[in-house]
């Protein structure tokens, strides 16, 4: 039976309060990039892969840092651990989220790739502004997802 709720990007940081910022939107849209982002190396011929392409061949954004996720249910001592390697320091997340929402934003092919994701750049801004914040506290931050 599918699942009921929403796909969602879950970013947790290791700071001490809790997160003034967070998501004003759905962000189904960056869990789909990031898996396109992940699968444009085997050939992924989808738009997003596309853009992923663009976004590091032809304007050398580093596209790492989104690169580092993992699905937030777990089912082994294996998949917990994995959650666990998953922290990342917040800066380059910072940067690199908010270089590709700039990239979107000014370059007319990222626009067209990413015509069907229309709420791709603010959630990416989001993203940036969350590790912004974290690292700002010299907190570390982690992607997961729910689908």
């Amino acid at each position: 039976m599918p699942s009921l709720e929403p796909t969602t990007l879950i970013v947790e940081t290791t700071a001490s309060e809790e997160c003034p910022h967070d998501f004003l939107g759905d962000t189904a849209d960056i869990v789909y990039f990031i898996s396109f982002i992940a699968a444009e190396r085997y050939g992924a011929d989808h738009p997003l892969a596309k853009a992923a392409a663009l976004l590091k061949r032809q304007l050398g954004i580093n596209l790492s840092p989104l690169l580092n996720f993992a699905d937030a249910r777990t089912e082994s001592a294996e998949e917990e651990a994995l959650l666990e390697r998953l922290w990342q320091d917040a800066g380059p997340l910072a940067e690199c989220a908010q270089s590709v929402a700039v990239a979107i934003e000014e370059t007319p092919a990222l626009q067209d790739l990413t015509s069907d994701f229309p709420d791709l750049p603010l959630r990416l801004r989001e993203v940036a502004g969350i590790a912004t914040w974290a690292g700002e506290r010299g907190a570390r931050l982690r992607l997961t997802y729910l689908i």
